[in-house]
């Protein structure tokens, strides 16, 4: 799957069915009531994807909300790839704390002012 490809069929589809604009506080309500179906289907695969759809949808429409109403998805679309690659090269440079002495319930938090 090309993520770029599936960001431009995802905006069409969700601006089609939802509306446009930025959507912040629908977008977070529909997340917090996915994280509960997670949780009450013991972590299936198809409800961890609704989340990753969420989240995508999040971004897209806050970086075309930034860049005005008609702004272009295959701008958009290219400007979230770079920031989910960039956000993941910042992550992979972090200190983190041996996850075999963190509770396993908790979330691993990198470690604040650590050179990594």
């Amino acid at each position: 799957m090309n993520l770029r490809d599936h960001l431009i069929r995802q905006m069409a589809f969700s601006h089609a069915t939802f509306g446009p604009g930025e959507r912040r506080e629908g977008v977070l309500d529909h997340i917090k009531r996915e994280v509960r179906e997670v949780e009450d289907a013991n972590g299936e695969a198809a409800e961890w994807v609704d989340l990753v759809i969420l989240a995508l949808d999040g971004l897209t429409r806050r970086l075309a909300y930034v860049n005005g109403d008609r702004a272009d998805p295959y701008i958009v679309a290219d400007t979230a790839c770079r920031m989910i690659r960039n956000k993941q090269t910042r992550n992979e440079a972090r200190v983190w704390p041996d996850w075999r002495t963190a509770p396993a319930n908790k979330a691993i938090e990198h470690v604040k002012g650590a050179a990594g």
